[in-house]
């Protein structure tokens, strides 16, 4: 029988207004890219979330220099005991609430695993944030939103460095990925 995952609840501030920027990012495997900082320090976030393969710790701290840092641990972050598997995020503020969980491994392929959706039906999220394949992702499944914001670290195969952004607006949640390498706006091609 598998270790029961570690779970864990906090409270994430939206701006008096309601509205958030969020940087998300994941797979960083103690190389996140040089251009991170740079990328981080022109969007300047109200927060970011790792969905996990962190690596070398130290890396939370350099993210963290950014903006306030909240984080899973992911399948090769055997030592990150401190860190949970699962991080239900109640993203408040400005009279309107939202809830997003954060997970290392959510989805098979592009559809959202069964637990996983379950965990999130439970506990209100509308918005699943995850990692593990390194492939960037916006989908909706079984009524809720799924990011994979990509993976700022070493190139995997032909897969670009990315990160996502999660902009909460007047009008609801924006996701959207950006090339850590140019920093522009980066769309799958078609």
């Amino acid at each position: 029988m598998p270790p029961a995952l570690v779970r864990k609840s906090v409270t994430v501030p939206l701006r008096a207004d309601g509205t958030a920027r969020i940087v998300a990012v994941a797979d960083t495997h103690s190389a996140p890219h040089p251009e991170i900082g740079r990328r981080l320090s022109a969007l300047a976030p109200d927060a970011i979330f790792h969905a996990g393969d962190i690596g070398d710790l130290a890396v939370l701290d350099e993210l963290a220099r950014f903006a306030p840092l909240y984080a899973v641990r992911g399948n090769i972050d055997t030592r990150a005991n401190e860190l949970p598997d699962l991080l239900t995020l109640e993203l408040s503020g400005g009279g309107r609430m939202l809830r997003a969980l954060l997970v290392h491994i959510a989805v098979y392929g592009p559809k959202l695993r069964a637990e996983i959706a379950k965990i999130a039906r439970a506990e209100q999220a509308s918005l699943v944030v995850c990692g593990h394949s390194h492939v960037p992702f916006i989908g909706q499944e079984r009524g809720i939103a799924v990011f994979n914001p990509g993976s700022i670290g070493p190139r995997r195969f032909h897969l670009p460095i990315v990160f996502g952004t999660i902009d909460v607006t007047p009008s609801g949640v924006k996701l959207a990925h950006v090339s850590c390498e140019t920093g522009e706006r980066w769309l799958p091609p078609r």
